[in-house]
């Protein structure tokens, strides 16, 4: 597949080999695009730059590295990096999708709301804080009312 924009279903986004395996709630597939490339996109979609995305955040927030992005205002579409998005092996997560998360060995298990789990080469500290990070994007916009 070679377009794809991140829609409502959409639950993580995984580098695999300069392409992306893409999750969504009822299907998984490969794009022949990167992971920063499709958020690159996505963003485009939707009327905005990744970078206008990140700026904002940073502003809202006061985040500056590893910035989440609202892909989409009215579907609630925040995602979060799991390393700089400058990196290759950079994924991205969608916060509303996410049910659970927890430790195996050096990994960290996710659990989506639908039951799909994936195992992720990172550390519960870095996604924990990621998931943090999110929220506190999500709530501040929800104060503003910009989310529903």
């Amino acid at each position: 597949m070679n377009s794809y924009e991140i829609n409502r279903s959409t639950l993580a986004i995984i580098p695999e080999n300069g392409n992306s395996r893409v999750y969504e709630l009822d299907d998984e597939f490969l794009v022949d695009k990167s992971a920063k490339r499709i958020m690159e996109e996505s963003c485009e979609y939707f009327g905005s730059t990744l970078d206008g995305r990140q700026k904002a955040t940073t502003k809202l927030v006061g985040i500056t590295h590893k910035v989440p992005v609202i892909v989409e205002e009215s579907s609630n579409l925040i995602f979060f990096p799991t390393s700089s998005p400058r990196l290759e092996d950079c994924a991205w997560i969608s916060l509303k999708h996410v049910d659970r998360y927890y430790k195996v060995g050096n990994n960290i298990c996710v659990e989506f709301r639908n039951g799909k789990k994936l195992l992720l080469s990172l550390s519960y500290y870095v996604f924990d804080n990621q998931i943090l990070r999110s929220s506190r994007l999500e709530n501040v916009l929800r104060d503003r009312k910009i989310l529903k």
